[in-house]
């Protein structure tokens, strides 16, 4: 029966690529200053061999950051956790805009074509949010539908994508958006602890957009009127999956430091085995009644997480250093930017231009919860 099940299962996943929401346009934004590491180093004076070790084994090379001002000794001020807020802000609708402007321009498409704004950010919180501000910074459609996704951490670029796809396949041929803004940076704490220290070797500013869109319906036309835009470009998304692992949910959190008097960010050292441990088991849930097997995806976009979070779930899945040369790219290059880091990863295999239709891939975010959100895509 094996055969006959398998042929279903294909006929049924070739029916849901057919009217299924795709990726029709990306775009990525960071702020113009970044770091080295051993730049980073050298700003905060840190000799302690112990944190110079974290920095400098991170697999990461170049951040972009937007550091504390200079006081006139040349040490950098210690922000209140009103100033991070500030700069959570301004930094984060500077990013979005670009990232927005980016997407649209990828797509085809204006400002004018947007019917659904969904936002994403982790580093600071505002009411209102970041879709209500970006609507009146950009002068969008005050009747654009929008939603805010705040505080899920690492894995909510996924949530917001789950969100959005469903918006989208219940307005056919309408433009919609999701946007990470992470603003990393107004989430610091320089205390010279390993439990901050891990955290300022690794994350990142960046923001990332995404544009979706499900095919328009022959008898809508591409429902209100707008223009539909260009046909499928990259790939339909299929279906999304979350696996939350409730045992370590205190793995990873940003939580109040009442000795500093803000916010900050705490990484279990352990977080990189717990969600490689779980890998396996979301991947089964992604992949359960589409007859596909892990031989069958041919790309992975993968949220760069961190060296040790990557090597954990490639060993975990079984698979190879290219599978992943993107998500350890971005590292390398970018490193943690929370939210959007799958976006600059799938980013990048677009431009790589090396996929083909009728392929699969798999796009895997890990956070907070702790979770493991996935969505299967097909081209």
């Amino acid at each position: 029966m094996e055969k006959p099940l398998r042929r279903e299962a294909a006929e049924a996943l070739e029916n849901a690529s057919a009217t299924a929401p795709r990726i029709v346009g990306v775009g990525t934004a960071i702020p113009p200053t970044t770091y080295t590491q051993q730049e980073m180093l050298e700003e905060f004076g840190i000799t302690d061999p112990r944190i110079r070790s974290v920095f400098l084994n991170s697999a990461i090379e170049r951040r972009a950051l937007t550091l504390p001002p200079r006081l006139p000794d040349g040490s950098r001020v210690m922000e209140t956790q009103g100033e991070l807020l500030d700069k959570h802000l301004r930094n984060g609708l500077a990013m979005g805009r670009e990232a927005i402007e980016s997407c649209l321009k990828d797509a085809g498409a204006t400002l004018a074509d947007v019917r659904y704004l969904c936002c994403v950010t982790s580093t600071g919180f505002a009411t209102p949010g970041f879709s209500a501000l970006l609507i009146k910074e950009l002068g969008m459609d005050r009747h654009c539908s929008r939603l805010d996704v705040v505080g899920m951490g690492c894995n909510a670029g996924l949530n917001a994508m789950t969100a959005t796809a469903g918006w989208a396949t219940a307005h056919p041929g309408e433009l919609a958006l999701t946007v990470c803004i992470e603003s990393c940076s107004a989430a610091y704490v320089f205390d010279g602890t390993m439990r901050s220290s891990v955290v300022n070797s690794l994350f990142g500013d960046g923001s990332a957009a995404a544009a979706l869109r499900a095919p328009a319906r022959p008898e809508t036309g591409g429902g209100t009127g707008r223009r539909p835009g260009p046909g499928p470009a990259g790939p339909a998304l299929l279906r999304f999956s979350s696996r939350i692992i409730p045992e370590a949910s205190g793995a990873m959190r940003y939580d109040w430091d009442e000795t500093q008097g803000k916010f900050s960010f705490y990484l279990d050292p352990e977080v990189p085995y717990v969600v490689g441990a779980h890998a396996e088991d979301a991947l089964a849930g992604l992949l359960a009644g589409t007859g596909l097997h892990i031989s069958d995806i041919s790309h992975w976009v993968m949220h760069s997480g961190g060296k040790k979070v990557i090597d954990s779930v490639r060993a975990n899945l079984g698979l190879s250093r290219h599978d992943v040369r993107h998500t350890t790219g971005v590292l390398k290059d970018h490193g943690n930017m929370s939210s959007g880091s799958f976006l600059f990863s799938y980013e990048r295999l677009r431009d790589e231009g090396c996929t083909r239709p009728g392929e699969f891939g798999v796009l895997m975010t890990m956070g907070p919860g702790s979770t493991i959100e996935m969505a299967l895509a097909r081209w």
